[in-house]
């Protein structure tokens, strides 16, 4: 499932991770035509999949289609699993474009039963037009059932500050009652796609602001929210990312990343795209790191990446890989003849004083083509093309680098520990150029598959 997109004309949406009983179910939303269908509604309808080692995928029929005349799309939304049933949350956009929240049950988590009625509406004080993406979970101290909604004060002291997670709370999952929000970050537009969850003395509340997901951290199970010094799981073009664990320990991310209009290098990002699968991993202090999930590379791992390693300017052959020496100005070096789709792992080893370095993939018609990927060890910054990760911690000593090309994305792994990814349409190259600039640095190439 790492980069699936499905068949034909269809893309895949928000992801909605669920595991139960050894089994990880991803839901997503089934899109057609980039948010545009049924005038501009989003026709949106879950689809799924499911594994039992995050290798061997079962593609499932709709768990949740457009089956009423009033659905003008099913939204984002979670599931929760209480004695023996599933309970499938989600949000519909009617018609009139009003949003109001639903529920639907099902015995196996594959086929579910839609609700009679609504469940929630957006109450006085909150737009009609944002009322989605519920987040269930239950507080295991009280038995009490929970829910997160994507919301909207209205009116509120600032303009347009007002998204919120609005929480509503049940004893029986039947009749729910509307609370305090649980958070009103403060920042622009309403927080989408919320997750919730506990991990080793931890809770976790996820939401995504303008497509970024971000997360606060408590020890408590409703606040007060901390911030993290970085609070994003990713890069800008992955886009949503919700949580499942994965058996006693792992945590998996669900992301999606969109297609490039007219499929261009500049174009916007579109609605849908393919998934994006990632390893979360849980510092001491509580915040969040990501890494590639290891399951979703093994298809890359045969097949031999270049022809040849050539040195130019500064650059000399050494065991395992080479050396760049700038002491002023650039050094680089070429592989040539990549074979895609393809993982490339180093070892860099920069030198005090580096002042960049990196990467330039799918190159074709010499060093300045291609895509760069930069690493800004004093700004402790990364780039890659238009997408770029901030305060990314150890630039200036050793670190490995994991770099997958695959169709039109480019996917990056710094240090097991931060990711980004991006899509980038046009270059077709097939050379990567590695270099350094006013410094020292060894690229060690730990693996070519």
């Amino acid at each position: 499932m790492q980069y699936f997109k499905p068949p034909g004309d269809h893309f895949a949406g928000d992801c909605m991770p669920f595991s139960h009983d050894g089994v990880f179910r991803l839901y997503y939303l089934l899109d057609k035509g980039h948010h545009q269908a049924l005038g501009g509604l989003g026709g949106h309808q879950w689809a799924q999949a499911s594994t039992r080692d995050l290798v061997n995928w079962e593609h499932h029929p709709l768990a949740l289609p457009l089956d009423r005349e009033w659905e003008g799309s099913i939204c984002t939304g979670s599931v929760l699993f209480h004695e023996g049933v599933y309970y499938a949350f989600y949000a519909t956009r009617r018609r009139d474009w009003t949003q109001h929240l639903n529920m639907a049950t099902s015995p196996d988590g594959i086929s579910y039963t839609k609700a009679n009625g609504t469940l929630a509406s957006p109450p006085p004080g909150y737009s009609p037009f944002h009322f989605r993406d519920p987040m269930a979970f239950r507080d295991f101290e009280d038995g009490s059932f929970h829910l997160l909604v994507t919301a909207e004060l209205e009116p509120f002291a600032i303009p347009g500050r007002g998204g919120c997670l609005a929480h509503l709370f049940s004893k029986d999952l039947q009749e729910w009652r509307q609370v305090e929000p649980l958070l009103i970050p403060g920042l622009p537009g309403a927080p989408e796609c919320p997750d919730y969850f506990y991990w080793n003395g931890w809770y976790y509340l996820v939401f995504s602001s303008e497509g970024v997901a971000r997360y606060r951290t408590s020890h408590q199970p409703y606040g007060p929210w901390l911030k993290p010094l970085v609070d994003t799981l990713d890069c800008p073009a992955a886009r949503v990312m919700k949580t499942a664990a994965f058996g006693p320990e792992r945590r998996i991310g669900a992301a999606w990343i969109g297609t490039r209009q007219g499929k261009l290098d500049r174009g916007d990002f579109e609605f849908g795209g393919n998934i994006l699968l990632r390893e979360l991993v849980q510092a001491v202090d509580g915040t969040l790191e990501t890494h590639f999930l290891p399951e979703g590379l093994l298809s890359l791992a045969d097949g031999f990446i270049g022809k040849q390693l050539q040195p130019h300017l500064g650059a000399t052959i050494i065991e395992g890989g080479l050396r760049l020496s700038a002491r002023e100005g650039l050094a680089a070096a070429v592989i040539q003849e990549i074979t895609t789709p393809c993982r490339l792992q180093l070892e860099v080893s920069p030198a005090p004083g580096v002042t960049q370095f990196g990467l330039r993939l799918r190159a074709g018609e010499g060093f300045d083509s291609g895509y760069e990927l930069s690493f800004h060890p004093a700004e402790r910054r990364v780039r890659l093309q238009d997408q770029e990760i901030t305060a990314v911690e150890g630039l200036d000593g050793r670190f490995t680098l994991e770099v997958v090309l695959y169709e039109d994305l480019i996917d990056v792994c710094i240090a097991g520990r931060r990711t980004l990814v991006n899509r980038l349409p046009e270059a077709q190259g097939r050379d990567v150029w590695l270099y350094a600039m006013n410094g020292e640095l060894d690229f060690i190439i730990r693996r070519t598959a």
